[in-house]
């Protein structure tokens, strides 16, 4: 019978082999890995835990897109000036939060009386009381078990924001603040309002007055604001709407936030924004005689489509167009008629492309 222990006997020629480098004997260095040479993560580096009555923070580029923990703080004033993975808030009680761009989720569990500013895919309450939450969301808000949570839509801005939505994968056009979804609704009850439009958001969360936080160049000015600022869910003040729809080239995003402004400075409101890819049927049905003018368009990029309100808003939007942005190709509403059903095809369709 073998032996179980016995060591197999090398043949003559693996005895003569010598080593495929160096001298007889001398042993390899271990091969490196791409996961050997990242460096080390310290879980406290992201983390906020069991403070009271401070003030702390991220710098940009400290949080570079990892995972965050914000747990058991009272009266803090916590600011993430970066863009983060996911967010996790739990057991806070009166805290004021800053949360820059989250790529996917941010949720609140057991939280009370917190004022906060919030960017991210998806965002969730559960078991909380009387939050304020100035949001921007690229899907539906949802509450489950949780009371008295008011929104308003996102308004903040420091000069590394636009990029820290690019990082997090987030388009400053797709917000849905105000379509929030209860899980738990309570009968003759409503667990959830919008803040009023005069809501300021420096009264929600302070400016830092931490001198290392300081460096950051914030401003709450609504016109500089990096999203958007719509008006969601609210009563139209018109019946009549208009849709502008521009299409990918260099300058998209900066033509879109100059027709905003132009609109806004002739007391029109926007309603809503969004950015989505197109395909060449979805352009037949939404732009119906104009598509042929379109479709050699969509395959530069998505394309940013804007609703405003008021009346005389679309004849306003192609006076802005032609005045403005000549030789640009967009498409506009041609009048008041035909244009809630431009509004309801665009955003019926950019509903279903963005929940697929």
């Amino acid at each position: 019978m073998g032996c179980l222990f016995s060591k197999k006997r090398k043949t003559e020629k693996e005895r003569q082999t010598p080593p495929a480098s160096g001298e007889a004997g001398e042993q390899q260095p271990p091969k490196l890995y791409s996961w050997d040479k990242r460096e080390k993560i310290d879980p406290k580096d992201y983390m906020f835990n069991g403070l009271k009555n401070e003030t702390v923070g991220r710098l940009p580029g400290k949080v570079a897109g990892q995972q965050f923990v914000i747990q058991d703080c009272e009266n803090c004033n916590i600011y993430i000036f970066d863009h983060s993975a996911t967010i996790t808030i739990d057991d806070c009680t009166s805290c004021r939060i800053f949360l820059g761009p989250v790529k996917g989720s941010v949720f609140f569990r057991n939280c009370r009386d917190c004022k906060c500013i919030v960017a991210c895919q998806q965002f969730r309450t559960r078991d909380c009381r009387k939050l304020e939450v100035f949001l921007s969301c690229a899907t539906q808000p949802i509450i489950e078990s949780s009371a008295n949570i008011k929104f308003g839509c996102f308004q903040f801005y420091y000069p590394e924001l636009a990029f820290q939505f690019k990082d997090a994968g987030l388009s400053i056009f797709n917000n849905t603040w105000s379509n929030v979804h209860d899980f738990t609704p309570v009968s003759g009850e409503n667990n959830w309002s919008l803040l009023p439009e005069d809501a300021v958001v420096q009264d929600c969360v302070p400016l830092p007055t931490l001198e290392e936080l300081k460096a950051v160049r914030i401003s709450t000015d609504a016109s500089k604001s990096i999203v958007p600022i719509t008006r969601g869910q609210r009563q139209k003040i018109s019946e009549e709407s208009c849709l502008a729809v521009l299409f990918a080239g260099d300058y998209t995003t900066a033509n879109a936030r100059k027709l905003i402004d132009e609109m806004l400075s002739r007391s029109f409101l926007l309603v809503q924004t969004k950015e989505v890819s197109m395909k060449p049927e979805d352009a037949q049905r939404i732009f119906r005689g104009k598509a042929p003018d379109f479709i050699p368009l969509l395959d530069k990029g998505p394309v940013i489509a804007l609703e405003f309100n008021g009346d005389g808003a679309v004849e306003g939007c192609q006076l802005i167009i032609n005045d403005v942005f000549n030789g640009t190709k967009m498409f506009v509403s041609e009048n008041k008629v035909t244009a809630s059903g431009d509004v309801d095809s665009f955003y019926n369709f950019a509903d279903l492309q963005m929940g697929m």
